[in-house]
């Protein structure tokens, strides 16, 4: 039902709640859950009011009113409200006409608001109050938890405050006194105890009762974790059934050579098992759809690039798609190092790339002999024509939207097999959500050598003894990374700019060490000449924004400082800190941040200092900030939009949902049996609106 045709709504409120909160139906109304609940089921006396106090309930009557101040801006009502233990100022700005009619001396009414202390009269004042005479009755007045929902301030000024929601809910639910239809099978209700729907949803927005405010949300956050758990149980199992893969039999000559002639360290068990899953994958006869999780530094490229070669040992080519220029550029200069002593044509495809070596590119891809291409985006224009392109890797694959994506998949007749990795670390509640549809590899140990990163927290006063450290580190022929997280001064923030670093650093360590600036808003030329003067070592020290956060290989680089580090987000502050420790010497990452800190940001500065494990760090990450849009598609990172139920803190709950979701699936895979009837139909509702990404990686 359009929510203009509820009493009290009309089309300019109903355009209004779209806008502002993107509600347009009833059904989205009653969807729009309460953020928080007050208790209103104590009423409080005048005289034990103190500072500080949320929401209370008083229960008295008026005994004076009056108009103050002139015209329609500094007009204002105020009412003197009693309950014979002391009195409180009531106060208008709007709506004064209304409250001048309705509201009577001498009259006993339950009063609900916020008192604030007001520093001139020294009484206690609360604006705006909401009012219930006591001769009424009506479930707002006799229910002891209220619901309070989120409004904007242009909602307010049209007077769609939280109350004014909450009344227009109230007002659908008595016009629909009959039950609404149960949105899950019977057999689901009962097996996890749950009230049934139409409790649910009338008692998340007047609960009688903290009990059945708690089911209410149970059975609310269970519903939502499951549908999105069936729609991914259910879009894996028909991908496998309908996508048949290359069958990549063969492991041949390219990569029995590599593997034991030029293979320059021994394998890590991690990736001796990633390499096994992969192969059961490759000849399995399925579309291989695998993501490839693993900390900066943990091998993933070589994993990526051993899969290549089973590729080429099995007559199909192969490509390597990166987010950035220098991403790409990087491991085009790896895997050719890698590959060069058993004649693999490997080429690198960008934006830069100059148009007569491109006509070459087009035309080696077309008659095969261009047997790994690696680059950005610009492998998915139109005219780049494989031969056989039999494997795509795809390489921090969150920064990619689905449709780019898509169009990689589509080069070849039949879906080529899918490798994507990623070196941000993502929660297994997060991880078997959002990629649901894939299955999830993990390298979970680094390379032999590596020595684990010492993080250390200072404080910007303490900056002398940092250029000290720093100075001893450049002395023994290190390289030094300092970040910043904004590019020119802003006044309002106060937070120090990668500029005037530039400027900082030139001062405390030159002429005698180099220092060189990257950031986003230089031209690619020279910011790839500065990378490449840090990279080859002749600058010692690159001042920077986060577009080193991915891409930039120095082994000889052993510092991290990260400027205002309670600028950055865990994962990011994680990602960051990656860029060193790639050799063998004992590398720091230094977090400089100034001394006020709220708690959340010291709970980050310390999980950074406490340990090194990714996984852990994105789980933290995950409970201070909540899942965020990992997909980095225009769509949520999510199937569908969560209202009630949240990844981070309900990861119980969506384990119990994906294993019933499994049992439905394994059962009845299409849903075709009649208990099943509304799953089908209520999947439909969910996902029509959206385009069907499901066989995409």
């Amino acid at each position: 039902m359009d929510l203009q045709y509820l009493p009290g709504v009309g089309p300019k409120r109903a355009e209004l709640l779209k806008a502002e909160i993107h509600v347009s139906t009833v059904e989205e109304l009653l969807s729009y859950y309460p953020y928080r609940y007050v208790d209103k089921s104590k009423i409080y006396q005048i005289r034990d009011i103190h500072g500080d106090m949320p929401y209370i309930l008083l229960k008295g009557q008026f005994t004076m009113f009056e108009e103050q101040g002139f015209g329609k801006r500094g007009q204002r009502y105020k009412g003197l409200f009693t309950d014979g233990t002391g009195v409180v100022e009531c106060i208008w700005f709007q709506g004064l006409r209304y409250v001048k009619d309705s509201v009577m001396r001498g009259r006993e009414y339950l009063l609900f608001g916020q008192p604030k202390l007001n520093d001139y009269s020294h009484n206690f004042t609360i604006a705006h109050p909401e009012l219930e005479s006591t001769e009424k009755t009506g479930v707002d007045v006799m229910q002891s938890l209220m619901g309070m929902y989120n409004t904007t301030e242009k909602m307010k000024k049209m007077f769609l405050n939280s109350k004014a929601i909450s009344k227009l809910i109230l007002s659908f639910f008595q016009q629909h006194i009959q039950p609404f239809p149960e949105t899950l099978p019977a057999y689901i209700v009962e097996q996890m105890h749950l009230m049934n729907y139409n409790q649910a949803i009338r008692q998340i927005h007047f609960p009688a009762n903290p009990d059945n405010l708690r089911k209410a949300q149970e059975r609310l956050k269970f519903e939502e974790l499951f549908y999105l758990e069936l729609y991914l149980v259910r879009q894996f199992r028909l991908r496998q059934q309908a996508n048949a893969g290359f069958v990549f039999s063969r492991i041949g000559e390219y990569f029995n050579n590599f593997y034991f002639h030029y293979l320059p360290f021994e394998l890590t068990n991690a990736q001796k098992r990633v390499i096994k899953e992969i192969r059961a994958d490759l000849g399995s006869g399925k579309q291989m759809n695998r993501l490839l999780q693993g900390d900066v530094g943990s091998g993933k490229t070589m994993v990526a690039t051993l899969t290549m070669l089973i590729a080429l040992d099995n007559g199909f080519q192969a490509c390597l798609m990166a987010p950035t220029e220098i991403l790409a550029n990087q491991h085009f200069d790896n895997i050719s190092e890698l590959l060069a002593g058993i004649g693999v044509r490997v080429e690198l495809l960008t934006g830069s790339t100059k148009k007569k070596k491109r006509e070459e590119i087009h035309a080696g891809l077309r008659d095969g002999s261009v047997q790994i291409l690696i680059g950005t985006h610009a492998l998915i224009e139109p005219d780049v024509k494989f031969n056989n392109l039999g494997l795509v890797v795809i390489d921090e694959q969150h920064r990619f939207g689905v449709e780019q994506r898509s169009k990689l998949w589509m080069k070849n007749s039949r879906a080529p097999h899918v490798l994507v990795m990623t070196a941000t670390p993502i929660p297994r509640t997060l991880a078997m959500t959002v990629y649901g549809d894939l299955d999830v590899s993990v390298i979970d140990e680094l390379p032999p050598g590596r020595k684990p990163i010492q993080t250390i927290h200072r404080w910007d006063q303490q900056r002398e003894g940092l250029i000290k450290s720093m100075r001893q580190q450049l002395a023994q022929g290190r390289q030094i990374y300092v970040v910043y997280p904004l590019i020119e001064e802003n006044e309002k923030l106060k937070y120090h700019d990668v500029e005037q670093g530039f400027e900082n650093m030139q001062a405390a360590f030159g002429p005698e060490y180099h220092v060189v600036m990257v950031h986003g808003r230089m031209k690619p030329k020279d910011k790839d000449a500065a990378m490449q003067r840090f990279v080859s070592g002749e600058a010692q020290i690159m001042v920077a924004t986060t577009v080193i956060e991915v891409g930039v290989n120095v082994p000889n680089a052993s510092v991290m400082v990260i400027e205002s580090a309670e600028r950055f987000g865990l994962s990011q502050l994680h990602q960051l800190r990656g860029r060193v420790g790639r050799g063998a010497d004992q590398s720091y990452c230094v977090l400089v941040t100034g001394y006020n800190l709220s708690s959340d940001t010291r709970k980050r500065i310390e999980i950074m200092c406490d340990t090194t494990d990714g996984f852990e760090i994105a789980e933290a990450d995950l409970q201070l900030r909540g899942p965020g849009d990992l997909e980095g598609t225009q769509q949520s990172g999510l199937a569908f939009d969560l209202h009630i139920a949240s990844l981070a803190r309900d990861g119980q709950l969506l384990q119990f949902a994906r294993d019933i979701a499994k049992e439905v699936i394994e059962k009845d895979p299409m849903l075709e049996a009649p208990q099943n009837n509304i799953l089908r139909n209520r999947l439909q509702d969910l996902f029509s609106h959206r385009l069907d990404w499901s066989r995409i990686s």
